[in-house]
């Protein structure tokens, strides 16, 4: 689908009742290979809290709803590309059995936020998450941060 320059994505933060996060392992993109979040593009037919609940569903097989939005990823890619991303807390409504989407995923996880900082092929996104998630109900600027070469921003700003 074409996107044109400016983008619109969504992931999901679905947490049990342990406390684990649950985590995809993604076969593309700058992602390939590192823990991240259920995510994925806003379609033309959907509004963003939709979206995630489908891209959750999609990717883990996991039937979400939406309790809040915890943060804002944006960024320029190249000097071209407006990237944006919401981030949604989600709760799992349904039964925990995991179904991977295959053509997309190597593979879905529930991890301890303990065990994502100690993993070298946790996100960075995911890595500045865990740092901040008791900072307050107010999104707040993170500055400094890089989400790696492999992304090509020119500018990169995260609000959690």
């Amino acid at each position: 689908m074409k996107r044109g320059n400016v983008w619109l994505a969504v992931a999901g933060l679905v947490i049990d009742e342990q406390g684990r996060w649950l985590v995809v392992k993604k076969k593309y993109s700058g992602l390939r290979g590192m823990w991240s979040l259920p995510a994925g593009f806003v379609e033309h037919f959907e509004t963003v809290d939709e979206a995630i609940v489908r891209e959750v569903k999609e990717e883990t097989g996991l039937h979400t709803s939406v309790k809040g939005l915890i943060g804002v990823r944006s960024g320029v890619i190249k000097n071209e590309i407006s990237d944006n991303m919401m981030i949604f807390l989600l709760e799992n409504k349904g039964t925990s059995s995991i179904i991977i989407e295959e053509k997309e995923l190597w593979d879905v996880q529930w991890k301890s936020p303990e065990a994502l900082l100690n993993d070298a092929n946790t996100s960075v996104m995911v890595h500045e998450m865990i740092k901040r998630m008791h900072n307050g109900d107010k999104l707040q600027l993170v500055e400094g941060v890089n989400p790696g070469d492999q992304f090509a921003y020119t500018r990169y700003q995260l609000f959690l």
